[in-house]
């Protein structure tokens, strides 16, 4: 062991021993968008062993505000973010093996990529995929941390499968589901408090400290914050982590399905998550971003970018201008989240 984690051995509750247990980890980064490039440098000063980073996307202008591994050339270059974070992390920390993988997370290859991970540490984009990882992490017996953050609201909590509520009990007690950096924007400094407890909870976890049920709900431009012990929501007849788990989320016909629409260059997506979309939300948010928007009681449809979108309020939508489901899919989940 280098000097190079000196002061951290120095803190009583990590030590010499605490060092080593953090260097024979590994942990699985689900994104690499802001939480999960801030919580993959973090890990990796601290000397995780292993690290292994999953994005399906590449880098943009829009992401340099708060996206803290990326630079220009990343966004010039159009370098897929998890490509580009392992680069960065590598000069970060040499000693530590990093390794990327371009791929949408999903209920077919979640259970592969959790394979020998001692955690997980949640940056995904959209709810869905969340309640993927999360069957996934309480099957194979993974802590799992969630964070989420937009505006200058964030939320973290962590599912330690046995112990506490998972993230399907939990489901209908969070708020700001529907709402994303791409309709409301974010600030950089939620992302760091989000990554720092998130990070936090890690080490504890990998030293082999205990965590608590614990919900922490943050705005820091309005300066709240809120501790919720969440224990006794814990379900015994949810389908993830209940008495008879089903792990509904692994399943395929619980999954986003994608159908290009025969002579349309239109793309049909129905989210795997039942949904009750507020249409007349939805047009605010997008009232600055999107053209020619058109709402009844019906659907909301507008003009984003180069495609036609129409939401209908069961969280289904017909994305038009395209016949590539990736392309429809990115932009539901910039949206929708």
């Amino acid at each position: 062991m280098t000097n190079r984690y000196s002061r951290q051995i120095l803190f009583p509750p990590i030590g010499q021993h605490g060092q080593e247990r953090l260097s024979s980890s590994k942990v699985l980064i689900v994104g690499a968008g802001a939480l999960g490039t801030a919580s993959a440098e973090m890990l990796a000063r601290a000397g995780v062993g292993k690290i292994t980073i999953v994005d399906r996307d590449y880098v943009e202008w829009s992401n340099l505000q708060r996206q803290q591994l990326y630079t220009e050339e990343d966004a010039k270059r159009k370098l897929p973010k998890a490509v580009a974070a392992k680069n960065r992390i590598k000069d970060v920390n040499s000693e530590i093996e990093v390794s990327s993988i371009v791929a949408d997370v999903n209920g077919l290859n979640i259970e592969e990529l959790i394979k020998g991970c001692s955690l997980v540490m949640d940056a995904v984009d959209n709810f869905e995929t969340r309640l993927i990882v999360n069957d996934a992490a309480v099957k194979h017996n993974v802590p799992f941390i969630y964070g989420a953050c937009v505006a200058s609201y964030g939320l973290t909590f962590p599912v330690i499968p046995g112990e506490t509520p998972c993230l399907h009990c939990l489901i209908n007690h969070l708020p700001g589901q529907n709402l994303t950096c791409d309709t409301v924007g974010v600030i950089s400094p939620i992302v760091q408090l989000v990554t720092a407890y998130q990070v936090t909870t890690a080490l504890k976890l990998l030293t082999g400290h205990p965590v608590s049920a614990v919900l922490k709900s943050i705005d820091i431009w309005e300066d709240e914050k809120a501790e919720i012990k969440l224990d006794r929501l814990k379900n015994d007849d949810c389908p993830t982590c209940g008495s008879q788990p089903t792990f509904p989320y692994l399943s395929f016909e619980n999954q986003t399905k994608t159908e290009v629409l025969c002579g349309r260059n239109t793309v049909q997506l129905r989210p795997g998550i039942t949904r009750n979309l507020s249409l007349e939300s939805l047009a605010q948010y997008l009232a600055d971003k999107a053209e020619e928007i058109t709402v009844n009681p019906y659907l909301m449809s507008c003009k984003l970018e180069d495609y036609r979108i129409v939401f209908f309020k069961d969280g289904r939508a017909l994305v038009h201008g395209t016949s590539e489901p990736t392309v429809a899919r990115s932009l539901y989940n910039k949206i929708i989240g």
